[in-house]
């Protein structure tokens, strides 16, 4: 990273590190920007012509953000002086401030042409902020006439969208996937029991669905040229997330938890635990990406899916938990689309499940890591540098991807500790109950576990490159030893969590 970079990278950290670590932090104060012209336009809107101010710096021409959200929609929250600003569209919020050239939306971070700048009259932005928010969620074209002083907004060519639609139900949840050959410009809308999904500017193709079976969570999906709505059961409600390549929009539908009523003789409301709800385990590899082989040909991916979902059962037998799979067939899936999918479910857990290889078919044991940018030996930067290969792009020493990795480790930071806590745990239940060979709690910059928002932890259940471990692995009463182990490394985590040692000793069948 050049020192421009660098300097560029701090000037974001306070702006973009505060939204990823939930921490309400100011920005750098913005150098003051040269303005070499100031004016009134006019933003032309179809039929609508309305003034607009716009000023030019060297960078280029910026506008006065008001005046254009008022006309396309959106809720404009302006922070204090240089702190972050914030844009809400629809279901999404998009951040940014002064003295930043980028927007983030979630967890991903996009460059602008310059920063925002402060002004009188109001905000001005770049143009390009307008095209990151409007242009692929909305369906806006905007142009810019110098010479006539006129920005012209206009809808882009309408789309016939074809989509397939797939629905299954498995151990009390129900999956509904939308599947695209791109991604389409779309709004979420809920009500009571109906979740809708309205398409911007383009059109759904009706033809290519399929007769869908019956099932006890979705009651119906109607489908039109504008909308897909799913009708749930009177008890149930969905939670949505975005799977890429290609784009699949995925609604998890599950029963809501019945609601508890304090006792009207106690005037004191019941004060909710902070304890684990929600669990999102992560099967390493798939696809393309096998992963490990054994020596007798087992490949890691099918061994980590196996083990996933009998961890996910494990657990909701056990406890009062939802599970969630990033994967739960074989499927190619980026790193970061991992936690990004954890972060959409909202989960108190990430649990990255791996098996291990080296040269050497010796090599047994156990091992769990947790987050960091430092590795805590050679041997664990080696293991997430190899861990790490298949996220490989080519964007290591992009700037913007070096600010990321600083931002996502600070999110992560938060939840060093519990991190510990969990991996320190799962290590002692493995080595107790499998006799395993204690190869350690160790920190590595695993690229999975880079921007959880949630404590996460990477486990590598064993050497799939040693014979016998390899055949262990294949046995299924060994794995049910090793579930067993893991299931009661998080009943004692959540006992500590809830503050109560009842649950870690519950006895396992």
């Amino acid at each position: 990273m050049s020192g421009s970079q660098r300097i560029a990278g701090l000037l974001c950290l306070g702006l973009l590190g505060a939204q990823l670590a939930g921490v309400a932090r100011g920005a750098e104060v913005p150098q003051p920007v040269t303005l070499f012209e100031t004016g009134l336009a006019t933003l032309d809107v179809g039929r609508r012509q309305v003034p607009l101010g716009y000023s030019v710096s060297a960078f280029g021409p910026v506008f006065t953000m008001h005046s254009v959200v008022v006309q396309l929609g959106g809720e404009l929250k302006l922070g204090p002086l240089y702190q972050a600003h914030e844009l809400i569209v629809g279901d999404t919020k998009y951040v940014f401030g002064p003295g930043s050239a980028a927007v983030t939306v979630g967890s991903e971070i996009y460059p602008l042409s310059q920063a925002p700048i402060p002004a009188e009259g109001g905000l001005k932005v770049p143009l390009d902020l307008f095209e990151t928010i409007y242009g692929e969620t909305m369906g806006y074209d905007f142009q810019w006439d110098h010479a006539a002083r006129t920005l012209k907004v206009q809808r882009q060519p309408q789309r016939q969208v074809p989509v397939t639609i797939d629905i299954v139900h498995l151990q009390g949840v129900t999956t509904v996937v939308l599947q695209f050959p791109f991604q389409p410009r779309y709004r979420i809308h809920r009500a009571a029991n109906i979740v809708e999904v309205e398409l911007i500017g383009d059109r759904l193709n009706p033809e290519l669905v399929k007769t869908l079976p019956t099932d006890p969570l979705v009651r119906d999906i109607k489908l039109g040229q504008q909308e897909l709505r799913l009708i749930l059961a009177q008890d149930a409600e969905a939670e949505d997330y975005v799977l890429q390549n290609p784009f699949r929009l995925v609604f998890d539908v599950y029963r809501k938890a019945p609601t508890v009523t304090a006792p009207t003789i106690d005037p004191t409301p019941p004060t909710r635990s902070s304890g684990v709800r929600t669990i999102v385990i992560d099967p390493g590899h798939g696809g393309s990406d096998t992963g490990a082989i054994g020596p007798s040909g087992t490949q890691e991916k099918d061994l980590t899916l196996t083990l996933a979902r009998a961890l996910r059962a494990r657990l909701i037998e056990r406890m009062p938990v939802r599970v969630v799979l990033t994967r739960n067939e074989d499927a190619e899936l980026p790193l970061e689309t991992r936690t990004a999918l954890a972060n959409q479910q909202k989960a108190d857990l990430f649990i990255s499940l791996h098996l291990n290889s080296v040269q050497s078919p010796s090599a047994n044991g156990a091992e769990t890591y947790f987050s960091s940018l430092e590795a805590s030996d050679e041997y664990a930067a080696q293991a997430a540098e190899t861990e790490n290969l298949v996220a490989a792009s080519g964007d290591d020493g992009d700037a913007l991807y070096d600010l990321q990795l600083i931002l996502w480790d600070l999110a992560q930071s938060q939840f060093l500790a519990q991190s510990q806590q969990l991996a320190k745990l799962v290590q002692e239940e493995l080595n107790d109950t499998l006799g395993l060979n204690n190869r350690g709690v160790k920190q590595a910059p695993f690229r999975v576990l880079i921007g959880a928002s949630m404590p996460a932890i990477l486990v590598e259940c064993g050497f799939l490159s040693n014979p016998k471990e390899e055949k262990e692995l294949l046995d299924p009463a060994y794995r049910s030893q090793l579930i067993n182990a893991l299931v009661r490394a998080v009943m004692r985590y959540r006992a500590a969590a809830m503050g109560s040692d009842a649950l870690a000793d519950e006895a396992l069948p």
